[in-house]
This record gives structure tokens, sequence and C-alpha cells, in this order.
């Protein structure tokens, strides 16, 4: 059987699987099992229970329902309301006024989250309403939320890095150190599309609030003081060396549900929520990283992975080339497909090809990540969309067109460490080498 025609198998079980509606992780397991049987005289079902086995032993995994309880946690608490009274009047000022609250607040919350959606709803919860009592333009309150949103993917400790990490078998620290500053980059980004848009659209702004003097500003930020907490507690110790990415996630959970204790925001029936709710989520991520490890091994069998690299080598694509062609591949994808199974889907193939053309993997986890955020904001599967208008009642379209300009601005994005690498790779080296 040829290279070309085993590969077509799989990727039209794959699509078969998915069109039918099949859930990705079940795809998965269907077309790693297709593969198995085809492309090699190994026990199938041997093969599956070994895989899934060695997948889920991975320790490094175990931050990720880790990280997810502390947003779960975090989001039935009252530290994300603090979040807005805490960032106000710092905001205030600037050109645009409170709509950067809700940009600075997701950066914030995406530090002790790592989750894209939780981001989205927790800040949505409290600036959406806020901001349209003050007579902010609704469609910049949306745009800007469900754009800076998306920082939960990229901003450690990020889900979304952890399960890039453990598929591409990478340092998890030094992913989460090569996030900071391309989320930092984003935020200023997007802080300069709202006030370039607030100074030509000054009719839809509101009038700016009353001055506070330095010492009311610095009262204020008193709210801030748990969240800040926290961040440090969390990334800190990874940063420093004192804890592993693991460590800190356990760190984290210990340190949100004592804030929320002491807040008076933990009763049993908030724990018992988050505690489900993150069980549900780490349990649908850990089939899908199982179903991606296995169709790998298939994969693996039919030669598709290396064959693939040896085609682009051949080819003589420029990296700068591959990563357009990619880039496009991946919004499409985007568009049909959740961030985490794209990056299962793709990790696996497309890595040694990248570095066939000489691309750094921990570069590429952090490309693959913002253009994966993308996806967050392209109909019909964006789930910040999804979120956002479940929030507000209003369609798909409406918050599409709302959060149109921070895609745009998340291409810009790309291109930017495209051509500047060391907007990624600078901070790891300077701390690793």
């Amino acid at each position: 059987m040829s290279d070309l025609l085993m590969s077509l198998i799989l990727v039209v079980a794959l699509i078969g699987s998915l069109a039918f509606g099949i859930w990705v992780s079940i795809a998965l397991f269907v077309t790693g099992l297709v593969g198995v049987l085809l492309f090699s005289n190994a026990p199938a079902l041997n093969v599956l229970a070994t895989n899934m086995w060695s997948t889920s032993a991975e320790w490094s995994l175990a931050a990720l329902p880790l990280f997810i309880w502390m947003g779960e946690i975090l989001f039935r608490s009252r530290m994300s309301k603090d979040l807005f009274s805490g960032l106000a009047p710092w905001m205030r000022s600037l050109p645009g006024g409170l709509a950067h609250v809700g940009i600075m607040a997701s950066g914030i919350f995406a530090a002790v989250s790592g989750s894209s959606a939780a981001t989205c709803a927790t800040v949505a919860k409290v600036a959406v309403p806020e901001l349209k009592a003050r007579g902010y333009d609704e469609k910049l309150i949306l745009g800007t939320i469900a754009g800076s949103g998306t920082l939960g993917l990229l901003i450690p400790p990020s889900i979304i890095l952890i399960v890039y990490g453990v598929a591409a078998e990478l340092s998890i620290a030094r992913l989460f150190i090569a996030g900071v500053v391309p989320g930092i980059m984003i935020i200023m980004l997007f802080m300069s599309y709202v006030a370039i848009w607030s100074g030509k659209n000054r009719d839809k702004v509101p009038a700016k609030d009353p001055a506070m003097s330095f010492s009311q500003k610095l009262k204020a930020t008193r709210t801030l003081l748990p969240v800040t907490l926290l961040i440090i507690g969390v990334v800190g110790s990874i940063y420093l060396g004192l804890a592993s990415p693991t460590d800190s996630a356990a760190v984290g959970v210990v340190i949100s549900l004592f804030l929320s204790w002491l807040f008076g925001d933990l009763n049993w029936k908030t724990f018992k929520e988050g505690l489900i709710a993150a069980t549900l989520s780490s349990s649908m991520i850990a089939f899908i990283l199982a179903g991606a490890a296995f169709l790998t091994i298939a994969m693996g069998y039919s030669g598709l992975p290396a064959n693939l690299a040896r085609w682009i080598t051949d080819m003589g694509m420029s990296s700068y080339a591959l990563l357009a062609a990619l880039t496009v591949f991946f919004v499409i994808l985007g568009c049909f497909l959740d961030g985490i199974s794209i990056v299962v889907l793709t990790t696996a193939v497309l890595l040694p090809a990248v570095q066939a053309v000489g691309v750094d993997p921990i570069w590429f986890g952090v490309y693959l990540v913002l253009v994966v955020e993308m996806g967050q904001l392209t109909p019909p599967v964006g789930l910040n969309l999804f979120v956002l208008q479940g929030m507000t009642g209003r369609d798909i379209v409406y918050v599409s067109k709302a959060a149109f300009p921070f895609f745009l601005m998340l291409i810009l994005a790309v291109v930017l460490v495209v051509v500047f690498p060391d907007i990624v790779l600078g901070l790891p080296q300077m701390m690793y080498e």
C-alpha cells in the first residue's frame, strides 16, 4: 500500500468521523484503530491499552485539572468583581476610558485561570453590565472582552500550552515563560486599537469620570491584592525555580480556596459546582489527549509525519512561506474545531515538518497558541463568541462583527512574532542560558 493511500485513508477516516458529529476524542480513537489494523501487525487492543495508560500517567498532566479547578474557584468568587473596581481608577484617564478595563482584567485573570472561555465569561460577567450602564458602545465592549478573553490561552498558566508541551515532549516551564512577552504585546495591541477607535469615534465614548487623586487610586487598588498574591504564588514560584508547573498548580488551588473562603464565597454548593465543572473539563481534555496519542502511533505506522516533513523539505519552502500557509490552515480549522483539538490533531504531524525548516519548537508552540486564539473569535465554533452570545442575548453574527477588529490584531501579533522571533524566545533564553 502506497504512503499516499495510507495517509488518505487516515484523513478520510478522521474527517468522516468528525462530519458525522462524533466526539473529537472518539473520532481520534476510531481513526487510530483503523491505522493500527491496516498499517501494522501489532495487536490493536494491546496497543490501545498501553498507549492510554502511558498517556494518562504523564506527571506533567497533573497540572491540568488543578489549573482548571483554580479557574473555576475564582469564577465563583468576588475576586472577579474586585478586578474591575481595582483597575477602573487607573484606566479612566486613558483614551477610551474604562473600555481598557476589560482588556487589563482579562490579562490579569488569564494569569490565574489558563482558560480562554473562563477568562471571557468571568470578565464579561462584571464588565458588560458596568460598561453598558456607563454608556460605552456595545460593540466595543463585546469586542474587547471577546478578544482579550483569548489571553487565557497564552498567558501562563496556559492549559493549551500544557497540552502542547505534553504532546511535543517539551519543557512546560519554558513554554510558560515564552508566552509572557507575547501576552503583554497583545494587551498593548488591543489597548492601542481601543485608543485609536475612541479618538475617531468620540461621540460613542462617554465623558470621563471625575479625576481621582493618587492616594484614592492606591486605596481602590487594594482590591487587587488577593489576585496579585495568587499570581505571585502560582507564576512566581515557576519563574523563580521554586516549584514545577504541577506543584505551583497545587499551590494555586490552595490559595484560591483560602481566598474564596476568606471572602465568604466558599460554601459546599460553590465547592461542589467548581469541582464538578473542573472534573468534566479535565476528563474531556485527557480523553482527547489519549485519542491523539493513539492516532500518533497509527500515523507513525503509516509514515505520514516523516513523509510530510520530507515533502516540505524537498519543496524548498522557506520558513516564512510555510508559516503563512499554516496560518491560513489553522484559521480555517479554528472555524470548526476547538483549540485543544487543533493542537493535539496537528502537533505530531506538523512539528517534524516545521523543525525540518529550522523552526524552534518552543517558538512554534507560542505561534500555535496565537493562531488557535483566532479560532476563539471565528464562527461557527468560536467559544468566546458563544460565551458572549449566551450572556448578552446578541446573535453570533453581531458578536462576530464586534470581535473582528481584535481578530485582525491577533493577525498582526502573528506577523510580529514571525518577523521578530525574539519576542517569544528572548525571555526563555535569558532565563535558561
